[in-house]
Order: C-alpha cells, then sequence, then structure tokens
C-alpha cells in the first residue's frame, strides 16, 4: 500500500470518529475501556496521521462508533 493511501485512510477513520459526535480523547477512554488500549490520546492521533494502525485497531475503533467494517466484491 502506498503511504499516500495509508494516511487518507487515517483521515477517513478521523472523519468517522467526528461524524459520531465523538473526539478522540471519548474514542481512546471507550477502547481504553474495552479493549485495553493505551489511554494515551497522542497514540491514536499518531497512529492515524501515519496511518500505521492495522487492521484490529478498525475494527475495534469501528466497534466503539457503532460502525461494522463490511466486504463487498466490487462490481466491474
Amino acid at each position: 500500500m502506498r503511504r499516500t493511501n495509508a494516511k487518507n485512510y487515517g483521515r477517513e477513520v478521523k472523519g468517522y470518529i467526528v461524524a459520531s459526535g465523538m473526539t478522540l480523547t471519548s474514542t481512546v477512554a471507550l477502547l481504553s475501556e474495552k479493549y485495553g488500549w493505551s489511554n494515551c490520546m497522542q497514540n491514536l492521533s499518531g497512529k492515524l496521521s501515519r496511518g500505521t494502525f492495522r487492521y484490529t485497531d478498525a475494527v475495534e475503533i469501528a466497534d466503539i462508533l457503532g460502525y461494522d467494517i463490511i466486504w463487498k466484491k466490487r462490481e466491474c
């Protein structure tokens, strides 16, 4: 994956956080409580800015925000 794409994914996740009416701080607090994440907001912010979050991170963030990640075959 090209680095620019990875950074765009981080921006997309930040957008979902904001659209859900949450802040990075409140998201991290819930991730810490439910999944044992570090409660340091800078860790999540850095991962999203660099685009270095893992798929499991994305799934857990989606869960906290009330989303499901669904794989759908492209229609050509």
